[in-house]
């Protein structure tokens, strides 16, 4: 405990022990800095413990259960096929656990400073770091904010009772017999699709015209279809005006083309984005670090604010609110306050999204190539010719490479179909390193696996595939 006045030095400070936090920190220290990493929850941030890793416990468990109720295409049936979900939340909560722990044990094995409490600051150079037992005093040459984001909260739909954000609706302790998700995009659409899976009636209402409205029209439509086979209602160029809740339900009125309606169900949950955690106690506009329209901290390509020795990353700073963006900005001002020449490059940060079939896409797509400039040439191939995908009783879906017709370098990819979310890393490494289409079609990849769509997808937009007929 510091005492008076007195300020305890430190090399580098972090704000927030995130994706992006935890792995500045690290970073920080392998560098040789001295770390303080503060945070007022747990470590992880809520990528870990409310947000990416229980929600995907969540879904794999969903997809066991349905796998469980239809084997019949294997040969292999079950009766009575039952969720127990107060053991399904402690499978989620056991794996939110050991990454937590592993997280905390490798911050305190490169040395780095845990202080469980909030941050604010005092000057560019100073910050009170306080919880309910101590609030010492810490005077820093550099610091990264990683504050993370929070769920939007709408003034017609208010966060409580019946209506929930991602948070309540990942700790439910029981299977919801209904639920209405306002807002149609990556969050909305997988946990919608996942208690689908366990039984729940769903509906979706989403202001655009499809769900997952960042991605191709021809990847969304696959998740549509897949959505209406576990009878979710999916109400697209929706508007939603109004809820209200009893002890029992929630209705929602919204309207389509003018034209009101109304659904009622057990929970409302509102996925229309996250808000970045710039204002509050933090002090920003104290020490004059500038935010733009949307509350997000302005940055240059190292991640520096308008004030030299202090850095922001992740969902502070703008650009899509994903994990593995913040954790690679983390990295890239870690190394910057080393003395580093390393500078962000977003060209090959994918998006991936685990419904059913999943979604990944990494690069340019077609439309923002041709945008560009580029002359281009594209192709599909679909799982159907894959051997493993059939073995799979998993079929639907393709991937689609785009390539400068002028070179045949790799731009940009799209997958929707089985493992979307493992296959894409092959295209993202082959965007970063300038990969040709040649270098995918002439690396041998295994067989029989889901691998091999890749090599092929670079095969037919070569003009000369194996395993499909072209014109």
């Amino acid at each position: 405990m510091v005492v008076g006045d007195a300020s305890l030095d430190i090399d580098t400070l972090v704000i927030g022990a995130g994706p992006g936090g935890y792995v500045a920190a690290i970073r920080a220290a392998q560098l040789g800095q001295k770390v303080l990493i503060v945070d007022k929850s747990e470590v992880g941030g809520v990528c870990l413990n409310r947000g990416c890793i229980p929600s995907k416990a969540l879904i794999s468990a969903a997809h066991q259960y349905e796998s469980a109720k239809h084997g019949e295409a294997f040969g292999v049936s079950a009766e009575n096929v039952k969720v127990d979900f107060t053991k399904t939340q402690e499978f989620k909560s056991s794996v939110v656990k050991k990454l937590t722990g592993g997280v905390a044990g490798l911050l305190k094995g490169n040395k780095v400073e845990i202080f469980n409490g909030e941050c604010m600051f005092i000057s560019t150079t100073e910050a009170r770091v306080f919880n309910d037992h101590e609030s010492p005093r810490y005077r820093f040459k550099n610091c990264i904010i990683a504050t993370g984001s929070r769920p939007i909260e709408l003034k017609p739909f208010p966060f409580g009772g019946r209506i929930l954000s991602s948070t309540e609706a990942l700790e439910l302790p029981e299977i919801p017999k209904s639920l209405i998700v306002i807002g149609g995009g990556y969050i909305g659409a997988e946990l919608g699709q996942m208690y689908s899976k366990f039984g729940t009636k769903v509906t979706i209402i989403e202001g655009m015209d499809t769900v997952l409205p960042g991605f191709d029209k021809d990847m969304t439509r696959l998740v549509a279809k897949s959505m209406a086979k576990t009878g979710i209602e999916i109400v697209t160029n929706a508007k939603a005006e109004s809820a209200a809740q009893t002890d029992k339900d929630v209705t929602v009125k919204y309207s389509v083309g003018g034209e009101s309606k109304e659904v009622t169900a057990e929970y409302l949950l509102v996925t229309v984005g996250r808000r970045p955690n710039t204002d509050g106690e933090l002090g920003l506009d104290l020490i004059g670090v500038e935010l733009d329209e949307r509350g997000l901290i302005k940055v240059d390509h190292q991640g520096r604010t308008n004030i030299p020795n202090i850095f922001a990353i992740g969902d502070v700073v703008p650009g899509l609110a994903l994990a593995h963006k913040a954790s690679y900005e983390g990295k890239i001002a870690a190394e910057a306050i080393a003395g580093k020449k390393s500078v962000v490059d977003y060209k090959v940060i994918p998006a991936v999204v685990f419904t059913d079939p999943e979604c990944s896409s990494v690069g340019l797509t077609e439309k923002e190539a041709k945008d560009k400039g580029y002359k281009v040439k594209s192709g599909k191939f679909p799982f159907a010719g894959n051997g493993r995908a059939l073995s799979l009783n998993n079929p639907d879906g393709f991937i689609k490479i785009v390539a400068n017709e002028e070179n045949n370098i790799v731009l940009g990819a799209q997958i929707v179909g089985i493992e979307a979310s493992n296959l894409i890393a092959e295209l993202g490494l082959a965007i970063e390193m300038g990969a040709t289409l040649e270098d995918i079609s002439l690396t041998i990849h295994g067989h029989p696996t889901l691998g091999e769509v890749v090599m092929e997808a670079a095969e037919l937009v070569e003009g000369h595939p194996i395993h499909v007929l072209t014109r």
